[in-house]
């Protein structure tokens, strides 16, 4: 079997393939900066326990992390796991996907998974919208190229800074109030951070559809895929998503993979 591993700011997301490439089982764990590689391979180890499966199944892992020092960690312990390197996917690998930016080594890992995810299943031109620690909004063009795209404060960030900052503002549960119009502080805190990052997100793909549309004649509309943590919270708020994909970023992880796997076959035939 086949696992991904995502490692965020906030959460790692964890994903199991068959040899078919069907996900069996995805699940979320917090990102602990300071585990060591010993600390994490118990914790995966129970999460394979709770669930009847084996370690041991495991062959082959690909990690996409945004923290360096974690990523080390998390090799460290799968290359005792799997008794391999696992594949540690940056933009200075060849991951199946063009990116067309000045300078493309800057691009995090998750959001090259994300372009070639979206491209696989949706066809281009694709916009992802990632709800993480961070919103990143990702773009694939009509050539089938990432562009780049947006990148703000995510839902929980923009909320903890809120109740930081304003005394008299508590926490309050991040879901959909009924109505825009707050009757209370807490709706209206509400309204603000969750109706808020939906309305934040439909004026950027708004503007960032209109940039691809000028840039030919007969460009077709973008589709807008829905992904991350707070994906499902947002989509009910908004009309944005043509879909939500809550494994959109696990799924690019294990094609990066392949991708590898089938270079390195025809490097050998």
């Amino acid at each position: 079997m086949f696992l991904s591993v995502d490692i965020g700011n906030t959460q790692t997301t964890l994903g199991l393939f068959n040899d078919e490439g069907i996900c069996l089982r995805q699940w979320r764990m917090a990102t602990v900066r300071t585990d060591t590689s010993d600390q994490l391979h118990e914790r995966l180890y129970g999460y394979f326990q709770m669930f009847g499966l084996s370690l041991s199944d495991v062959t082959d892992v690909a990690v996409a992390g945004v923290v360096p020092i974690l990523s080390q960690s998390w090799q460290r312990m799968l290359r005792q796991v799997i008794g391999s390197e696992p594949l540690m996917i940056d933009a200075t690998r060849d991951c199946g996907i063009a990116i067309n930016l000045p300078n493309p080594h800057e691009v995090g890992a998750d959001r090259i998974a994300n372009a070639l995810s979206a491209r696989t299943s949706y066809g281009s031109p694709v916009i992802v919208v990632d709800f993480g620690t961070a919103t990143n909004i990702d773009v694939v063009d009509a050539s089938g190229a990432f562009r780049g795209g947006a990148i703000m404060p995510g839902l929980l960030l923009s909320a903890q800074a809120l109740f930081d900052r304003a005394a008299k503002l508590s926490s309050v549960p991040l879901i959909i109030p009924p109505h825009a119009l707050g009757d209370s502080t807490e709706t209206a805190v509400q309204s603000g951070v969750v109706i808020g990052a939906a309305a934040q997100a439909e004026g950027l793909v708004r503007r960032i559809q209109d940039e691809l549309a000028a840039e030919g004649e007969n460009v077709p509309r973008a589709i807008v895929v829905g992904t991350g943590g707070y994906a499902s919270t947002i989509a009910q708020a908004t009309n944005l998503f043509d879909i939500v994909d809550p494994d959109l970023t696990i799924r690019g992880i294990y094609q990066i993979w392949q991708h590898a796997v089938e270079k390195h076959a025809a490097r050998k035939g």
